[in-house]
């Protein structure tokens, strides 16, 4: 995966040469995001709100206009989960059972490398840019702390490579829309990143729950645990090109309608009678 990142980032920089500036825009996003995991088998989850996101983003226009953009992000985003680590439960009036359960919370930073296709439409005269987002994802995960909600346990979480799996991979879609003006866009963006790597080893590969600390709830190790995240951003970006890219200006060549002389020759029969 480490080569993965190096060839992409060795791709955009060869990609921006000044012969195609005019094409790229350079810009910074920010903003506030919700994640959870997905364990398998299921627990007791509650999403994780108020994840902070901010990082930089390159996109290469291409002709004609509505294949879109490519690009690059790369961002820092916090993410995590929260589950329901143990309950108690009671009976109410109904006679079914009501459990109230205790949530352990986990925060932890990741390096986001997202390779992005923005398919798009121009409107207002090209002042407005809507578009939609697909993009594969690679990230590295470090750092967080956890929290038990109950007692108010906390610290911060100690990686240990046998137990946690710091690279993860996914896809991730959305879309948005962009304000233009002068050399400028600004924009607001939606974007969902779905998990495909687990975040732990899984029960089958670490054993050793009962010999860690309290930053591990799990009596067994889950099967699956990907981490997904939904963030809402502001996009400003700087355009090279002043007056425009020449996928504003784009026609499709027009079809050579030039006549064509057909020429008939109705044939003549003879019959003798």
């Amino acid at each position: 995966m480490k080569k993965i990142v190096q060839y992409t980032l060795l791709a955009i920089f060869l990609a921006i040469t000044p012969a195609t500036w005019a094409q790229h825009t350079l810009g910074i996003t920010g903003g506030l995001g919700a994640s959870t995991a997905r364990f398998y088998p299921k627990y007791e989850m509650k999403p994780l709100i108020g994840d902070m996101n901010f990082g930089i983003s390159w996109r290469y226009y291409s002709l004609p206009r509505f294949v879109g953009a490519i690009g690059v992000d790369l961002e820092f985003m916090q993410r995590g989960f929260s589950h329901g680590y143990s309950y108690s439960s009671s009976i109410d009036d109904r006679g079914e059972e009501v459990r109230e359960y205790n949530f352990y919370s986990r925060h932890l930073n990741s390096i986001m490398l997202p390779i992005v296709w923005q398919p798009h439409v121009y409107l207002a005269k090209n002042h407005v840019r809507l578009y939609l987002e697909a993009a594969l994802t690679f990230s590295y995960n470090f750092g967080g702390d956890y929290k038990y909600e109950d007692t108010g346990l906390s610290g911060s979480y100690d990686w240990r490579l046998e137990r946690d799996n710091r690279w993860n991979y996914g896809l991730a879609g959305g879309g948005g829309f962009a304000l233009l003006f002068g050399r400028y866009e600004l924009g607001v963006r939606a974007r969902y990143y779905f998990g495909y790597a687990d975040l732990l080893r899984n029960m089958n590969k670490y054993y050793d729950n009962a010999t860690d600390g309290a930053e591990n709830p799990f009596l067994t190790t889950p099967l699956r645990s990907p981490i997904d995240n939904l963030n809402l951003s502001v996009t400003l970006a700087y355009r090279f090109n002043k007056e425009g890219f020449d996928e504003w200006f784009y026609k499709p060549p027009k079809r050579d309608r030039s006549s064509k002389e057909f020429r008939f020759q109705q044939g003549t029969s003879t019959s003798g009678r």
